[in-house]
């Protein structure tokens, strides 16, 4: 009979995983998912070292959400108001929670949106922002630097001005997003890229209507420091004219549509020529009357008159040169220039000199007295010479019977080597 196997544990199709490679699997799904926006109401904010925690609740369901400390500043998070949300679901291995990073916090309804532009404020005008000092603009900017939405209406408004005034005006267009999550960062950006370039000499920055959350990026703390802080005086032209964001009460300007803040920093090519007219034409007149001054000085002058006044000036001055020669007699000034002559003292630099070059000739005389070999000489040394004249140094250049010649301070002494010791 034949033995049957034993039948394995029916599993139900059902995948066996551990728990590492689960929660792997589900913060691979969530990476599907990306950044997103959720709207809810806040719940329970918390602040700590590491940012603000809250819950994020609607009415079927609630997500833990965590604001990153630098950025959690920006935002107001006040338990009970709604707000969307921006960010990325990720989840947390070690405490098995799925957690939504924010990127932005963005209030929602009109008295939200109002209550966050007005604790804004406060910190602006906390920090002396919306008091500070406003920039003139330019008569005739270099460049123009325009921050705009990628939608063709408010360029077109503000090209058609341009073509109006000035056709052909140098303008720097940065079209970015101005409305939605990111938006008051892209912004921001865009103001410093415009402002980073020497021959932007304006920026302006332009948006058409909308409503308070689409006008809420003009707002933003952060953008309105960066146009403070910015070394180019700053147009604002958001919205129409009862838009009134915060970057409207930071700015150096502020125009109601982007039309009227182009017709004011575009300079009108019509104007400048009639200026440059009134100017030449000034400059005539005032040319005329000078010549016509002059001419009149000119023709009053009485010539004969002035020559005359000259040569009695000339020869009066002769006269008295004359008179002052006749009353010096010869003899006195040549004794004159003979006392002058006594006082000078011409045998002093020479006897002065002649002392300072005997002193360095008696050094110098010195200095070889003590070099010189017969002073070593006179101290009872002596120069031993061979045969053919050479120095004797070393005695085991010398054989016994060899002729050498003595040198003495006085005379010198022929000797024969009858023994070497080396």
């Amino acid at each position: 009979m034949q033995q049957l196997p034993l039948a394995l544990p029916d599993d139900g199709g059902v995948r066996r995983l551990s728990l590492v490679r689960l929660s792997s699997e589900i913060a691979r799904s969530l990476a599907v998912i990306g950044r997103v926006a959720v709207e809810g109401e806040v719940v329970m904010p918390r602040s700590h070292p590491g940012g603000v925690y809250f819950t994020l609740k609607d009415r079927t369901a609630q997500l833990s959400v965590r604001c990153p400390g630098p950025r959690a500043g920006r935002w107001r998070i006040v338990a009970g108001e709604r707000v969307l949300v921006s960010g990325t679901a990720t989840w947390l291995n070690d405490r098995g929670q799925l957690q939504f990073v924010a990127d932005e916090v963005v209030p929602v309804g009109e008295g939200a949106i109002a209550a966050a532009i007005e604790d804004r404020r406060a910190r602006l005008g906390a920090d002396g922002l919306l008091t500070r000092p406003r920039r003139p603009l330019p008569m005739l900017p270099a460049v123009i630097g325009v921050v705009c939405g990628t939608e063709a209406a408010v360029r077109a408004d503000i090209e058609s001005v341009v073509a109006v005034r000035f056709p052909g005006y140098p303008m720097a267009w940065v079209p970015t997003n101005v409305s939605g999550p990111g938006a008051a960062d892209a912004i921001a950006n865009a103001v410093g890229v415009l402002d980073a370039r020497p021959d932007v000499e304006v920026i302006v920055l332009a948006r058409g209507g909308g409503d308070a959350a689409q006008m809420l990026p003009f707002s933003d703390e952060a953008l309105c420091r960066v146009i403070c802080a910015c070394s180019t005086p700053v147009v604002s032209a958001v919205g129409h004219e009862r838009d009134r964001p915060l970057c409207d009460e930071v700015a150096d300007h502020r125009y109601g549509t982007p039309s009227l803040a182009a017709a004011a920093v575009v300079p009108s090519l019509h104007d400048l020529r009639t200026v440059l007219d009134r100017l030449r034409l000034q400059r005539d007149e005032m040319a005329g009357r000078r010549f016509a001054v002059a001419a009149a000085r000119l023709a009053a002058v009485d010539r004969e008159r002035a020559v005359r006044t000259g040569f009695d000036v000339a020869r009066s001055r002769l006269e008295q040169a004359g008179a002052r020669t006749r009353l010096m007699h010869p003899a006195r000034a040549v004794a004159s220039a003979g006392l002058r002559l006594d006082r000078v003292d011409w045998r002093a630099p020479a006897q002065r000199r002649c002392g300072q070059e005997l002193h360095r000739l008696t050094a110098a005389r010195r200095h070889l007295d003590a070099l010189s070999p017969a002073r070593v000489l006179e101290r009872g040394y002596a120069v031993v010479r061979d045969g053919d004249g050479a120095v004797v140094r070393d005695a085991a250049a010398v054989v016994a019977g060899a002729s050498l010649d003595v040198q003495l301070a006085a005379g010198g002494l022929a000797v024969r080597v009858d023994q070497v010791r080396p």
